[in-house]
Protein backbone atom coordinates (compact mmCIF):
# COMPACT_ATOMS: atom_id res chain seq x y z
CA UNK A 1 0.00 0.00 0.00
CA UNK A 2 2.77 2.45 0.90
CA UNK A 3 4.68 1.79 -2.30
CA UNK A 4 1.54 2.27 -4.37
CA UNK A 5 0.93 5.63 -2.73
CA UNK A 6 4.48 6.86 -3.36
CA UNK A 7 4.39 5.60 -6.94
CA UNK A 8 1.18 7.55 -7.54
CA UNK A 9 2.63 10.66 -5.88
CA UNK A 10 5.86 10.48 -7.85
CA UNK A 11 3.93 9.93 -11.09
CA UNK A 12 2.00 13.12 -10.43
CA UNK A 13 5.19 15.08 -10.02
CA UNK A 14 6.72 13.63 -13.17
CA UNK A 15 3.65 14.60 -15.21
CA UNK A 16 3.58 18.06 -13.72
CA UNK A 17 7.29 18.58 -14.26
CA UNK A 18 6.70 17.69 -17.91
CA UNK A 19 4.06 20.42 -18.10
CA UNK A 20 0.95 18.23 -17.95
CA UNK A 21 -0.87 19.47 -14.91
CA UNK A 22 -1.07 22.44 -12.68
CA UNK A 23 -0.51 26.05 -13.31
CA UNK A 24 3.16 27.01 -13.48
CA UNK A 25 4.35 23.45 -12.93
CA UNK A 26 2.67 23.09 -9.56
CA UNK A 27 2.51 19.57 -8.26
CA UNK A 28 0.01 17.52 -6.32
CA UNK A 29 1.65 15.27 -3.78
CA UNK A 30 0.29 12.60 -1.53
CA UNK A 31 1.55 11.20 1.71
CA UNK A 32 1.27 11.14 5.43
CA UNK A 33 3.10 12.83 8.23
CA UNK A 34 6.82 13.36 8.36
CA UNK A 35 7.43 15.28 11.55
CA UNK A 36 10.33 17.64 10.92
CA UNK A 37 11.77 17.13 7.49
CA UNK A 38 15.50 16.88 7.11
CA UNK A 39 17.71 19.83 6.42
CA UNK A 40 17.66 21.33 2.98
CA UNK A 41 20.63 22.61 1.07
CA UNK A 42 20.06 26.30 1.73
CA UNK A 43 19.64 28.44 4.80
CA UNK A 44 15.87 28.76 4.49
CA UNK A 45 13.76 31.85 4.85
CA UNK A 46 10.31 32.30 6.23
CA UNK A 47 9.93 35.91 5.27
CA UNK A 48 8.13 37.57 2.37
CA UNK A 49 6.75 35.87 -0.70
CA UNK A 50 7.96 36.25 -4.15
CA UNK A 51 9.85 34.14 -6.53
CA UNK A 52 13.57 34.52 -6.26
CA UNK A 53 15.95 32.73 -8.59
CA UNK A 54 16.46 29.27 -7.12
CA UNK A 55 14.30 30.14 -4.11
CA UNK A 56 15.48 30.48 -0.56
CA UNK A 57 12.95 28.15 1.04
CA UNK A 58 14.11 24.70 2.02
CA UNK A 59 12.17 21.79 3.50
CA UNK A 60 12.91 22.87 7.08
CA UNK A 61 11.60 26.39 6.46
CA UNK A 62 8.44 25.05 4.77
CA UNK A 63 7.89 22.61 7.65
CA UNK A 64 8.26 25.44 10.16
CA UNK A 65 5.79 27.68 8.31
CA UNK A 66 3.19 24.91 8.11
CA UNK A 67 3.74 23.86 11.73
CA UNK A 68 3.54 27.43 13.04
CA UNK A 69 0.36 28.21 11.08
CA UNK A 70 -1.38 24.91 11.88
CA UNK A 71 -0.56 24.84 15.59
CA UNK A 72 -1.59 28.50 16.00
CA UNK A 73 -4.92 27.51 14.39
CA UNK A 74 -5.52 24.75 16.94
CA UNK A 75 -4.06 21.68 15.26
CA UNK A 76 -1.53 19.23 16.65
CA UNK A 77 0.48 17.05 14.31
CA UNK A 78 -0.58 13.43 13.88
CA UNK A 79 2.68 11.52 14.07
CA UNK A 80 1.15 8.18 13.08
CA UNK A 81 1.20 8.90 9.33
CA UNK A 82 3.76 7.70 6.82
CA UNK A 83 7.15 9.36 6.58
CA UNK A 84 8.56 10.97 3.47
CA UNK A 85 11.25 8.66 2.00
CA UNK A 86 14.75 9.75 3.06
CA UNK A 87 15.88 10.53 -0.49
CA UNK A 88 12.92 12.94 -0.94
CA UNK A 89 13.12 14.81 2.39
CA UNK A 90 14.73 17.88 0.82
CA UNK A 91 12.02 17.95 -1.86
CA UNK A 92 8.82 17.17 0.01
CA UNK A 93 7.14 18.08 3.28
CA UNK A 94 4.13 16.23 4.63
CA UNK A 95 2.24 17.48 7.70
CA UNK A 96 -0.93 15.68 8.83
CA UNK A 97 -3.14 17.28 11.48
CA UNK A 98 -4.74 15.27 14.25
CA UNK A 99 -8.16 16.61 13.30
CA UNK A 100 -9.87 14.68 16.12
CA UNK A 101 -8.14 16.89 18.67
CA UNK A 102 -9.12 20.18 17.00
CA UNK A 103 -12.23 21.91 18.36
CA UNK A 104 -13.39 22.79 14.82
CA UNK A 105 -11.21 21.18 12.10
CA UNK A 106 -12.81 23.18 9.26
CA UNK A 107 -12.21 26.48 11.03
CA UNK A 108 -8.64 25.46 11.95
CA UNK A 109 -8.02 24.46 8.31
CA UNK A 110 -9.33 27.79 7.01
CA UNK A 111 -7.27 29.69 9.59
CA UNK A 112 -4.12 27.74 8.69
CA UNK A 113 -4.56 28.46 4.96
CA UNK A 114 -5.26 32.13 5.74
CA UNK A 115 -2.13 32.41 7.87
CA UNK A 116 0.00 30.80 5.15
CA UNK A 117 -1.49 33.16 2.54
CA UNK A 118 -0.70 36.08 4.83
CA UNK A 119 2.88 34.79 5.07
CA UNK A 120 3.56 35.02 1.35
CA UNK A 121 2.00 31.80 0.04
CA UNK A 122 -0.02 32.74 -3.05
CA UNK A 123 -3.37 31.00 -3.35
CA UNK A 124 -3.97 29.19 -6.61
CA UNK A 125 -6.48 26.56 -7.67
CA UNK A 126 -9.21 25.35 -5.31
CA UNK A 127 -11.18 22.13 -5.57
CA UNK A 128 -14.31 21.38 -3.53
CA UNK A 129 -16.51 18.30 -3.74
CA UNK A 130 -18.51 16.11 -1.35
CA UNK A 131 -17.11 17.58 1.86
CA UNK A 132 -13.52 17.77 0.60
CA UNK A 133 -11.52 20.91 -0.10
CA UNK A 134 -8.06 21.06 -1.65
CA UNK A 135 -6.33 24.41 -2.00
CA UNK A 136 -3.09 25.03 -3.86
CA UNK A 137 -0.63 27.61 -2.55
CA UNK A 138 2.72 28.56 -4.08
CA UNK A 139 5.77 30.25 -2.61
CA UNK A 140 9.11 30.53 -4.35
CA UNK A 141 9.94 27.07 -5.71
CA UNK A 142 7.36 25.21 -3.53
CA UNK A 143 3.76 24.15 -4.15
CA UNK A 144 1.57 23.30 -1.17
CA UNK A 145 -1.62 21.26 -1.35
CA UNK A 146 -3.76 21.95 1.71
CA UNK A 147 -6.52 19.37 1.95
CA UNK A 148 -9.48 19.07 4.30
CA UNK A 149 -11.63 15.96 4.01
CA UNK A 150 -14.61 15.77 6.31
CA UNK A 151 -17.85 13.88 5.93
CA UNK A 152 -20.06 11.80 8.24
CA UNK A 153 -17.84 12.09 11.31
CA UNK A 154 -14.64 11.47 9.34
CA UNK A 155 -12.04 14.22 9.25
CA UNK A 156 -8.56 14.32 7.73
CA UNK A 157 -6.46 17.45 7.22
CA UNK A 158 -3.12 17.33 5.41
CA UNK A 159 -0.56 19.82 4.13
CA UNK A 160 1.71 18.38 1.44
CA UNK A 161 4.41 20.58 -0.11
CA UNK A 162 6.72 19.73 -2.96
CA UNK A 163 9.74 21.52 -4.33
CA UNK A 164 9.34 22.21 -8.06
CA UNK A 165 13.05 22.40 -8.86
CA UNK A 166 14.62 20.38 -11.68
CA UNK A 167 16.71 18.48 -9.12
CA UNK A 168 13.62 17.41 -7.17
CA UNK A 169 11.74 16.45 -10.34
CA UNK A 170 14.64 14.10 -11.13
CA UNK A 171 14.51 12.62 -7.60
CA UNK A 172 10.73 12.11 -7.83
CA UNK A 173 11.17 10.39 -11.22
CA UNK A 174 13.92 8.14 -9.80
CA UNK A 175 11.68 7.24 -6.84
CA UNK A 176 8.87 6.38 -9.24
CA UNK A 177 11.12 4.11 -11.30
CA UNK A 178 12.47 2.41 -8.17
CA UNK A 179 8.95 1.72 -6.89
CA UNK A 180 7.73 0.44 -10.26
CA UNK A 181 10.34 -2.31 -10.03
CA UNK A 182 9.41 -3.29 -6.46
Amino acid sequence: MRKAMWVAAAAGVVLLAAGCGGEGGSGKRGGGSSGGSSAGSSAGSTGGGGSEAGGSLDADAVTKEITDAATAAGFTQDSSGEDVPAELKDCMVSWTADAKKAADPKKSYDTTVGTLAGGGWKEGQNFEQSGSTIKTLDKENWTLKASNHGASGFSMVMFIASNNSTECAALFAADLEKNKKS
